[in-house]
C-alpha cells in the first residue's frame, strides 16, 4: 500500500476501506507520510468528502493512535460518566453551571477542556482566571478527584488523540479546516478517548459560532450523533442560536462571577433555558429523573438549596483555587480601566451582534490571536442592557474592562457597533434550534 495510491483514491471521489485509514493514520503517525502528501489528502477530502463509515474508520484510527482513558473506577455504583461539547460561543459560560448543577444531581463528572483560540478564553482559560485553580491534572488525579468531589475539570492532554493534533495543525494551514467529516471525526475522537459514557454536544450557529447556519450545525451535528453511535456511545446534540451573546458577561473571570451568580439563583433566560435543557437531558437519558418535568424540579432544588454552588466551591477547593472567590469578588484579578458606552436614544436593545462583541472583548485582551499568546484574566465586557431590554438615552449599555487605557480605546467602537435599537420591543425568542 502506497500513501500516493490513496491520494489518487481519494481525489477521484472513492472510499477508504477500514485498513487503507488505519494505514492513513499510521503512516502520519509513524512519519512515512511527508506533510505534504497528508495536506493533499486532506484537500482531497476537503473537496470530495467523506462517508460516514469512511468517518467512523478515521474516527476509530485517532481515537487509538493515543491513550483512551478508563473511568470504570469511577463508577462503583453502576453510574454513567458524563462529558459535554460546545463549539464554542461568545459569553458561553454553560459548562461552568451544568457541571455543579449535574454534580449535585449525583452524576459524576469527569471533563477534559480547552483553551480558547479566538474570541475569548476557553473553559479552562475561564476556571484559570480563578486564582491557584489547578487545571493541568493527571488523569490518576483526575479520576481520584471526582471519586472525592463528584467533578473535576482538567485540560486537554496531548496523551488523547494525538493523531487528531496533527491532522489539524496541517488543516489550519491547508484551509481544510471547515469540513463537516474533518470536524465531526475530531470533535468524536476527543470526547470517546476520554471516556465518557454519554456526551451532550452544543453545536451552534450564528454570528458568533464557527458554522453560521442552522443547516450547517444540523449536518454537523447530525453527523457526530451517527458516528459516535456506530461506535457504541450515545451523544445528544443541542443546536443553538450564536446571534448574541450568551448572558451578559463576555470573558473570563467575569463570566466565572456570572457563572456563580447563576448559582446563587441569579439568571438570565437565556442561560437559563441552555442549562435547564441540557441537564434535563442529562438527567432523563441517564435515568436520574423520569421526565423533563422531574428533571426541571430537580435542578430547581438544586439551585435554591445552594448545592449547585457548593459543588463549585468544591471543585475550587478540589483544583487548588481560592473557594473565597465565590463569596468576594474582589480576589479575581482586577483591571485598571473601565469604559462605559450609553444608549444613543430612547427605545429597546434590538440586537446585540455576537461576533463585533467578541471581537471588541479579544481587543481587550481577553481572547487570543496565537496560542501561546497571554490572556489578561480581568478583561471583559458586561452587557448592560440585553436584547429586548428597554433603554433611555444615555443610560450605559455595555462596559469595557483592561489593564491598557488603549484597548479600550481600539474596543469602544466595535461594541458600539455591535448595539442596534428600536422603538419596538423584540422578544428574542427560544435559544434551541433543534436536538438531535
Amino acid at each position: 500500500m502506497r500513501f500516493v495510491d490513496l491520494i489518487e483514491k481519494k481525489k477521484r471521489g472513492g472510499e477508504h476501506t477500514k485498513e487503507e485509514m488505519n494505514f492513513i493514520i499510521s503512516s502520519l503517525m509513524s512519519g512515512m507520510a511527508e506533510d505534504y502528501q497528508v495536506s493533499a489528502w486532506l484537500m482531497a477530502v476537503y473537496f470530495k468528502g467523506m462517508t460516514l463509515q469512511e468517518t467512523a474508520y478515521l474516527t476509530e484510527e485517532i481515537i487509538t493512535s493515543g491513550e483512551v482513558i478508563d473511568l470504570s473506577p469511577i463508577c462503583q455504583h453502576g453510574e454513567k460518566v458524563l462529558d459535554k461539547h460546545s463549539t464554542g460561543g461568545v459569553g458561553d459560560k454553560i459548562t461552568l453551571i451544568l457541571i455543579p448543577l449535574l454534580a449535585a444531581c449525583g452524576i459524576p463528572i469527569a471533563k477534559l477542556s480547552g483553551r480558547g483560540l479566538g474570541h475569548t478564553g476557553g473553559t479552562i482559560d475561564k476556571l484559570e482566571s480563578i486564582p491557584g485553580f489547578k487545571t493541568n491534572l493527571e488523569i490518576d488525579e483526575l479520576i481520584q478527584k471526582v471519586k472525592d468531589v463528584g467533578l473535576a475539570i482538567g485540560a486537554q492532554t496531548k496523551r488523547l488523540t494525538p493523531a487528531d493534533g496533527r491532522l489539524y495543525a496541517l488543516r489550519d494551514v491547508t484551509a481544510t479546516v471547515d469540513s463537516i467529516p474533518l470536524i465531526a471525526s475530531s470533535v468524536v475522537s476527543k470526547k470517546i478517548a476520554s471516556g465518557a459514557d454519554y456526551v451532550i454536544l452544543d453545536v451552534k450557529y450564528g454570528s458568533g459560532a464557527f458554522l453560521k447556519t442552522s443547516e450547517e450545525a444540523s449536518e454537523l451535528a447530525q453527523w457526530m450523533v451517527n458516528i459516535a453511535d456506530m461506535l457504541g456511545k450515545k451523544f445528544h446534540a443541542v443546536i443553538t442560536s450564536m446571534e448574541q451573546p450568551l448572558g451578559r458577561a463576555v470573558g473570563n473571570a467575569i463570566e466565572v462571577i456570572e457563572s456563580i451568580e447563576f448559582l446563587k439563583g441569579n439568571m438570565t433566560t437565556d442561560i437559563k433555558e441552555l442549562t435547564y435543557e441540557m441537564a434535563s437531558l442529562a438527567l432523563t437519558s441517564l435515568g436520574k429523573a423520569q421526565n423533563k418535568e422531574e428533571a426541571y424540579q430537580k435542578i430547581d432544588e438544586a439551585v435554591t438549596s445552594g448545592k449547585g454552588l457548593e459543588y463549585f466551591r468544591q471543585l475550587i477547593r478540589s483544583q487548588g483555587g481560592n473557594p473565597s472567590v465565590i463569596d468576594n469578588y474582589r480576589f479575581f484579578a482586577q483591571p485598571n480601566y473601565a469604559y462605559q458606552i450609553k444608549s444613543p436614544q430612547n427605545g429597546f436593545i434590538w440586537n446585540v451582534d455576537a461576533y463585533k462583541t467578541a471581537y471588541a472583548c479579544k481587543l481587550l485582551g481577553a481572547g487570543r490571536e496565537k496560542k501561546h499568546d497571554i490572556i489578561d484574566y480581568s478583561a471583559g465586557i458586561y452587557l448592560n442592557k440585553i436584547c429586548g431590554e428597554p433603554v433611555t438615552e444615555g443610560e450605559v449599555v455595555a462596559t469595557l474592562y483592561a489593564n491598557d487605557a488603549d484597548k479600550i480605546e481600539a474596543a469602544q467602537e466595535y461594541l458600539k457597533e455591535a448595539f442596534s435599537y428600536s422603538y419596538e420591543q423584540r422578544n428574542r425568542g427560544s435559544l434551541i434550534y433543534k436536538i438531535i
